[in-house]
């Protein structure tokens, strides 16, 4: 079982203070997150849609590069400088207009360097995902 070194209500104060813009404005809430998985919702909104009516490739990277970061620091704890060094996805269908974008993240692999997880976005209640990711993080020395 994993060791959750912050809670919900830990990452989310702490999300809001280091890192507002993309949790600054309320649109995007932590679910769960066990030090092993996470759950992240990105409310819908309008400027989400891409023409065609379909949801962004950007909002989707964007929902899936901050689940990978919550799931890391429910892991490891408040060590904002853990970066991004790769983000692979692949879009599998079109994400609804209307729908809240659910990103499910979880580690692969956490080393004392570098974690690697994978994200699955979903498009509202459909058990398909709309795109997959992996992602690598570096974790600096602390």
């Amino acid at each position: 079982m994993a060791i959750v070194k912050m809670s919900v209500a830990e990452l989310e104060e702490f999300l809001r203070v280091e890192f507002p813009q993309s949790f600054g404005s309320g649109d995007t809430t932590i679910e769960s997150a066990d030090g092993t998985t996470c759950l992240l919702r990105q409310r819908y909104n309008e400027r989400m849609l891409r023409p065609g009516g379909t949801v962004s490739g950007p909002t989707l990277m964007a929902l899936a590069d901050c689940a990978m970061y919550v799931v890391l620091l429910s892991a490891i704890g408040p060590i904002g400088l853990a970066v991004t060094t790769n983000l692979n996805i692949n879009f599998l269908r079109k994400g609804q207009a209307g729908q809240d974008v659910l990103a499910e993240a979880r580690l692969l692999k956490l080393g004392k360097r570098l974690a690697v997880g994978e994200v699955n976005l979903l498009s509202g209640t459909s058990p398909d995902p709309i795109a997959h990711v992996t992602s690598t993080y570096s974790i600096p020395n602390t």
